[in-house]
């Protein structure tokens, strides 16, 4: 008996040494680990503007700001303590009043609160798993109170309890949860709001105001009224506190997770940074939960133009597309829909008949889409009919196919020319985080339209076969691909204008004139400068980008208006490559940077050395000469209010203009509508389109009409405030010169029909004088004649049935076209007295 008592003392000191030694190893753990100042509990990320002020947050599950204890206001202070521990101040980590009354209820089966101290209840969130109800935890978390006791001040466990307990859906502290519940600060609350917030620490879901304001209202009259009793607060002042709040709630909010109820004020842009947050941070660091500051290059002032401008240019495009396409529709069924039935019963093709019956059809089943189907639907889930549920589901998807083909979107993206920062993103119509999240000014894949032409003329100034005042031929022609298939383009609205300067060609956006420059300088010239402009470098991105063919002369490519922005802020930063960037920084908690974005691209932008010029600054200078004729006297110039949205004051009071260039774009069948404009300070590039090919936004609707006016109101806003300033000229390579309108030559007395003064590079300015006006003139023998004319490319000609007045001709004309008598239509002779000159390129 001795010996089994003496093993027994044994065996019990063994495990109270043990006990003892385990505790004080997790005590000095939790020194080790739980220093105040090393406080580590999941915090959003914040995403500031280049200003510093705040987009938004990204959290998952917790949101959570930390605020210092001395910040937060004595009422809340107090409420806290009358609510959940009076004697906090008083006690060491545990109250036996407490533990008691609790134990006794739990044995009586009574509900009289929760015997756990504040600090108790700090311990057991940081320490043990209080979803757990045994003993065994009841007496870790007790031991753990007590070391904290020890460990920490009671300022300091208090401040950590404010910020670090759970207090409503997906919000963590009482800064996380003033914001959500109050939409204001913490450092901000009333009486009433500090009481209503305290009982969130208890039960968030059953005392939660959003969800059980009856509830809620009398929890926190009880914590009002023991802070009265308390001494914390006089009756009146609580009384009117009280009544305030609930006169003036918001019965209608709904409750939902806090993430989904974030403030974002420029959604688009938050969410192109968070998917290259994606990319740098991947699996490294958690943005949703470490707390990090995205320092990014946005500028609010900048976004909040573009989402209003954007958000009226598409409620114009839809208004009047609809409208048209009513009356297209209304037209084809009164004047095409008669002639196909009269070719149906002639030639007995009863298939293409259009009956009533087949109109009806139609007109159901668009019916039954938009009204009929979403009854059913509602009436298969209150029914619980999932056969029902099917059908309605296949409803729904095609009337968002429908809708997707007959929606007009948008997207506008700003890049400052200097820094590439990207100042404005807008995506689309609306940001959606379940049906709309394509970001199409960085995601979109679109036809440029003639806003693409710009790329290609800079690398015809450097041929030299091209100048600003090249004559060329806006007339009817055959351009043949590289597999011999036919191409013969149309201008817009099907017009021709003649003669034409090259400058003028840009500024008018002509695409005849267009595709022999083209022709002239060939495709890979073009698309090694568009790729060069665009940065696209990959080889396979590049073949796949530009088509060997002649559509692509007019835009009819796939790219992003990002691209499109990218290269024309080269011709703006004198030819400079422009690297597009969102993020400048990413710092953690403490503020220390740990991933310096701005100081990389930079440093890759030195690498380069001199290939960072893209271009060179002369021909860049002569390109925005080019591109400022477009906003001057080309397709922009109604879009810039015909100048006056580029006209601000000075400091002093006076007046100057900013210079603006650009280039509109519209696809051949109306389909994407652009401009892409520049001044010396920011680069624009707007879209109008459908997500889905097969529509066309109508006559009324293109890069000039659509797109132009909302480029001019967001540049004009984006300027305000700023000083004045010019495109840099080179110091040399460049000459200005005087040409004749006409002929692009230098001009003679003779010279009556106007001059303009133009940008050259050195070396290609004209040197002969005009010989279309005056002595030299030729047009003997044909000056007032109707001609038809035919057209050669490769040995097909092109006869048209138009007759044309050729008032005067200049040299070269006759190589490219053949005459002929308006009679007979044979091939006449050259014998009008005319010297028949040598083959001129420039004039093909």
């Amino acid at each position: 008996m001795i010996r089994i008592a003496a093993g027994f003392v044994m065996f019990l000191v063994v495990a109270i040494g043990a006990g003892v030694g385990l505790a004080l190893a997790e005590t000095m753990n939790m020194r080790n680990q739980e220093n105040f100042q090393e406080f580590s509990p999941a915090l959003p990320t914040k995403i500031l503007d280049r200003h510093g002020v705040l987009i938004t947050e990204f959290s998952a599950d917790e949101k959570r700001e930390l605020v210092p204890l001395s910040s937060l206001p004595q009422h809340l202070i107090e409420a806290t303590l009358a609510r959940e521990d009076p004697e906090f101040y008083k006690h060491r980590g545990f109250s036996v009043r407490g533990i008691m009354r609790a134990l006794y209820g739990q044995i009586t089966g009574r509900s009289l609160g929760g015997g756990s101290t504040i600090t108790q209840q700090v311990a057991g969130t940081l320490y043990t798993n209080r979803s757990e109800y045994s003993l065994s935890r009841k007496v870790r978390e007790l031991w753990y109170a007590i070391q904290m006791e020890r460990r920490y001040t009671k300022n300091e466990i208090l401040e950590i309890y404010l910020n670090y307990m759970y207090m409503g859906p997906g919000v963590y502290g009482v800064e996380a949860a003033s914001k959500y519940f109050f939409n204001h600060s913490a450092k901000d609350i009333t009486l009433a709001e500090a009481a209503l917030l305290v009982i969130q620490l208890s039960s968030p879901a059953k005392y939660n105001p959003l969800d059980n304001p009856n509830v809620a209202m009398e929890r926190q009259r009880t914590v009002l009224d023991k802070m009265i009793e308390l001494g914390y607060a006089p009756q009146e002042e609580a009384d009117a506190s009280f009544r305030e709040y609930w006169d003036n709630y918001d019965y209608t909010r709904q409750s939902v997770a806090a993430y989904y109820h974030r403030d974002d004020k420029a959604p688009w842009f938050s969410e192109y940074v968070r998917r290259e947050l994606d990319e740098m941070m991947y699996g490294t660091m958690d943005y949703y939960r470490d707390g990090y500051t995205v320092l990014t290059t946005l500028d609010l002032a900048h976004q909040e133009a573009a989402e209003k401008y954007m958000a009226q240019g598409l409620e114009r495009a839809n208004k009047v597309y609809n409208a048209s396409r009513g009356n297209r529709f209304v037209y084809a069924e009164r004047t095409f829909l008669p002639i196909v039935n009269l070719l149906s019963v002639f030639f007995d093709m009863g298939g293409i008949y259009g009956t009533a019956a087949a109109r009806n059809e139609a007109q159901a089943m668009n019916r039954y889409t938009k009204t009929i189907n979403p009854l059913i639907d509602m009436a298969a889930v209150f029914f619980d009919l999932d056969d029902l549920k099917t059908l309605t589901a296949k409803g729904f998807s095609d009337l968002k196919d429908q809708a997707d083909q007959n929606i007009v979107e948008g997207a506008l993206i700003c890049i400052e020319n200097e820094t590439g920062y990207i100042t404005a993103i807008v995506g689309g119509s609306k940001y959606d985080a379940a049906t709309n999240q394509l970001i199409r000014a960085t995601q979109g894949r679109v036809m440029p339209g003639s806003s693409f032409k710009p790329l290609y003329y800079s690398a015809a100034l450097d041929t030299g076969t091209f100048t600003p005042s090249t004559l060329i031929y806006d007339i009817p022609i055959v351009f043949h691909n590289e597999d011999g298939t036919p191409y013969i383009p149309l201008n817009f609205r099907g017009e021709w204008k003649g003669s034409v300067l090259f400058y003028d060609a840009l500024a008018q956006s002509m695409n005849v004139p267009s595709l022999k420059v083209l022709d002239g300088i060939g495709f890979d010239a073009a698309i090694n400068r568009a790729a060069a402009l665009m940065g696209i470098t990959d080889p396979n991105a590049i073949r796949s980008t530009f088509p060997r063919v002649y559509p692509m002369g007019l835009g009819i490519i796939s790219v992003a208006p990002i691209q499109m922005a990218r290269a024309f802020a080269v011709f703006a930063n004198q030819g400079r490559a422009v690297t597009p960037i969102a993020i400048r920084a990413i710092e953690d908690r403490n503020g220390k940077i740990l991933i310096d974005n701005e100081r990389t691209v930079r440093l890759a932008q030195q690498e380069k050395g001199k290939d960072i010029q893209v271009i060179s600054p002369q021909n860049a200078y002569v390109m925005t000469t080019l591109l400022k004729k477009t906003v001057e006297v080309g397709t922009l110039r109604s879009g810039s209010g015909y100048g006056s949205k580029f006209v601000f004051k000075d400091e002093n009071g006076g007046t100057f203009r900013m210079p603006a260039a650009g280039k509109t774009g519209t696809t051949q069948n109306w389909s994407d509508a652009w401009t892409v404009g520049f001044t010396p300070y920011y680069t624009t590039a707007i879209w109008f389109g459908f997500d889905r090919p097969g529509n066309s936004l109508g006559l009324d609707l293109t890069g000039a009409t659509l797109a132009g006016p909302v480029w001019g109101d967001f540049m004009r806003d984006i300027h305000q405030g700023l000083a004045k300033k010019d495109f840099i000229r080179p110091a040399t390579g460049v000459v200005d010169v005087t040409v004749c309108a006409k002929s692009g030559l230098i001009p003679t007395d003779s010279c009556n029909e106007g001059k303009i003064t133009l940008s050259f590079l050195s070396g290609t300015q004209p040197d002969r004088y005009c010989d279309l006006h005056g002595a030299d003139t030729l047009t003997a023998g044909i000056t007032g004649t109707n001609l038809r004319y035919g057209m050669f490319s490769g040995s097909e000609s092109l006869l048209t049935d138009d007759t044309v007045g050729l008032p005067s001709l200049p040299q070269g004309l006759f190589d490219d076209i053949l005459l002929f008598d308006e009679e007979t239509e044979e091939e006449n002779n050259p014998d009008y007295g005319l010297d028949m000159p040598d083959y001129n390129p420039l004039l093909d």
